[in-house]
């Protein structure tokens, strides 16, 4: 199996069956933000062989440099860089100033660094060392969900729940008060993903697939600690949940009448 290594980087190819098959050509433009010079070397070579355009940065200020020449779809992120700027640090820099599609990438297995940099808005979160094939299957589905996601700009789609206003164009959730109570990214795609499937007993894994796009480890528990932190924000007691109902051993369910206008 074709494997990014940290010691050896080989390239194999993609594969159907033990045949080479090639791969229709995106035009996305990707910046990879690494100060690896092996490894930004091979995903440079590798991607543009499938048809990407890419850049490559060492750090924050060479990112955003090659930002300012020229905006990307897609910025793969190392989560640990020099200059004193690291990954998490400016995946919330540049979630605060655009919505380009950020995957996260990390030497880490820490739980914590991954529920983080979703939290902050990164899409998707892969460690090295992984296989190549992956990783472009990942950078694919994280670009079709934000092509999507563009799609839905300029058309009125806000969705209405126990008083409660979801706006998803805006990524704007309003209380029954009035109120503007922000949500991360995160939070916002685990609201829509629940809003969309009301009375719908869903597994943890199922959730997770649909707010970063991939599958998880069943042992993975950061679908908890994101519902957690969205029941701090909608319910009126947490610790008593009426709209989003645990269901022991499986999953959640969304138990809110749902309006979808």
């Amino acid at each position: 199996m074709a494997r990014l290594d940290p010691c050896v980087y080989t390239y194999f190819g993609p594969r159907v069956r033990g045949e080479v098959v090639s791969v229709m050509p995106t035009g996305a433009k990707v910046l990879i933000v690494d100060d690896d010079e092996r490894l930004c070397g091979i995903l440079s070579r590798y991607l543009t062989r499938e048809g990407y355009s890419v850049r490559k940065a060492a750090n924050g200020e060479e990112m955003r440099a090659r930002l300012a020449e020229e905006p990307v779809d897609l910025i793969l992120l190392d989560l640990i860089l020099p200059n004193h700027e690291d990954g998490l640090k400016l995946a919330r820099q540049l979630r605060a100033e655009s919505d380009v599609a950020i995957i996260m990438l990390t030497g880490k297995t820490d739980t914590v660094d991954k529920i983080v940099g979703l939290e902050l808005g990164a899409d998707d979160y892969i460690t090295k060392p992984f296989d190549e094939r992956e990783l472009l299957a990942r950078m694919r589905t994280v670009l079709r969900r934000t092509a999507k996601r563009a799609e839905l700009t300029g058309t009125e789609s806000v969705v209405q729940f126990a008083g409660w206003n979801l706006d998803l164009v805006a990524h704007e959730l309003t209380s029954p008060c009035g109120q503007h109570v922000h949500l991360t990214s995160s939070q916002f795609q685990l609201l829509a993903s629940l809003v969309a499937r009301p009375n719908r007993v869903m597994s943890r894994e199922e959730i997770l697939s649909l707010v970063s796009g991939r599958d998880w480890s069943p042992m993975d528990r950061s679908i908890d600690v994101l519902v957690g932190k969205l029941r701090k924000k909608i319910e009126s007691d947490p610790k008593s949940p009426t709209l989003i109902k645990t269901i022991r051993g499986v999953g959640y369910k969304f138990t809110a009448h749902v309006d979808f206008g």
